[in-house]
C-alpha cells in the first residue's frame, strides 16, 4: 500500500511562509493527481490545490496568488509553499493522491500536518 506523509506545519505569523511536503512511500504505484486539503475546526475539509502529473494546477480562490502548489515526480512529492499567510488559513492540511497500484486506483491520504497562523 502507498503510504502519504506530511510534513512543515506549524505556528506562524499572519503575513509569513510556510512550506508543507508531502513524501509517498511503498513501491509499484504511480500517482497521478495530487493534492492539498484543509480542514478548519467546526468545517468541512475543503479543497486548497491540486496538481496533475503533468504540472497543471488549480487553486481554491481563497489562496491564489498567495500558495503555490508543485510536485517532483521522481520523488513522488509535493509541495505547497505558503506565503502571506492569514488567521483564516489556519487548518490541518491533508495531503491527497490518486495511485494506480495491484490494487487498481484508489484515492490515499496523509495523515494531516497543523498549521496555525496567529494574528
Amino acid at each position: 500500500q502507498v503510504q502519504l506523509v506530511e510534513s512543515g506545519g506549524g505556528l506562524v505569523q499572519a503575513g509569513g511562509s510556510l512550506r508543507l511536503s508531502c513524501a509517498a512511500s511503498g513501491s509499484g504505484f504511480t500517482i497521478n493527481t495530487m493534492g492539498w486539503y484543509r480542514q478548519a475546526p467546526g468545517k468541512q475539509r475543503e479543497l486548497v490545490a491540486i496538481v496533475s502529473r503533468g504540472g497543471e494546477t488549480n487553486y481554491a480562490n481563497s489562496v491564489k496568488g498567495r500558495f503555490t502548489i508543485s510536485r517532483d515526480n521522481a520523488k513522488n512529492t509535493v509541495y505547497l509553499e505558503m506565503n502571506s499567510l492569514k488567521p483564516e488559513d489556519t487548518a490541518v492540511y491533508y495531503c491527497n493522491g490518486n495511485v494506480l497500484s495491484a490494487y487498481g486506483w484508489t484515492t490515499s491520504w496523509g495523515q494531516g500536518t497543523q498549521v496555525t497562523v496567529s494574528s
